[in-house]
């Protein structure tokens, strides 16, 4: 296996769940590039396939489907659990029944496919990297059973790490926001985007190749005595609401 710094993942074989577009493209693309085998899954193929990543098709809400998926892998080193996300949808808009299949395709579906994965992560001695956000560590106004999930999806992958030391390492990337294809969903036009970008720190969105990145350095040797870690990839979070309140310190 070629460890080198240019390929530190040479020889492995990664899955991806969802990472046909937005940030599950940009790990897709990340572990191409760090010399892994790389599959995607999702219910329906990339707009734009790329060079280096295989897709096969899945329904991760599907337990019977996702056993067999993995049941057929010859091998698998790496499961990142990407597939998730929510529309904007404040508590009373729904009933409990829909709020609760957001819940199950970002926690249910990832512990499905965690289980599924485990025998061969455990003769590989490979890695779980959960895709989690900083929406499960602060309120989540619109997108609260999202942010209950991924809240649950940290702390399923510290027990993980725990209940399957040491053959398998289990972590978590909490992202913050994202500029994706998608983002105008979210966020509005550019003069929005823009906007939003100014109250991050780094001042600006991440690029999925940032969340790409972080994901590789986990599943890789580097990190090899990392388990049960939550890394935050977030651009240094948020400014605090009051700081831009309080009329105090202004001109310091």
């Amino acid at each position: 296996m070629d460890n080198s710094p240019d390929h530190p993942l040479k020889g492995r074989t990664v899955l991806v769940t969802g990472g046909t577009r937005g940030v599950g493209a940009g790990i897709a693309r990340a572990f191409a590039e760090a010399g892994a085998e790389v599959l995607t899954c999702a219910r329906r193929p990339p707009e734009v396939p790329f060079e280096g990543a295989e897709f096969r098709p899945l329904d991760l809400r599907d337990p019977d489907a996702v056993r067999e998926f993995f049941a057929v892998l010859p091998r698998l080193d790496v499961l990142v659990n990407n597939a998730g996300g929510a529309p904007y949808r404040p508590l009373v808009d729904a009933e409990a029944e829909r709020h609760a299949r957001i819940i199950e395709l970002n926690l249910l579906a990832p512990l499905t496919a965690s289980l599924a994965a485990y025998e061969h992560l455990r003769r590989a001695r490979g890695s779980v990297v959960m895709i989690g956000s900083v929406s499960g560590s602060r309120p989540s106004p619109g997108s609260a059973a999202y942010g209950a999930a991924k809240a649950g999806l940290e702390n399923l992958a510290r027990s993980m790490a725990v209940e399957w030391a040491p053959d398998i390492r289990v972590n978590t990337l909490v992202v913050g926001m994202v500029r994706t294809e998608l983002s105008h969903l979210h966020y509005g036009d550019e003069d929005a985007i823009a906007a939003v970008s100014r109250t991050v720190p780094l001042g600006r969105l991440a690029d999925p190749t940032d969340v790409g990145a972080a994901a590789v350095f986990l599943a890789s040797d580097a990190a090899a005595y990392i388990s049960g870690a939550s890394l935050l990839v977030h651009g240094g979070g948020e400014r605090p609401a009051f700081l831009d309140a309080a009329t105090a310190n202004k001109d310091t």
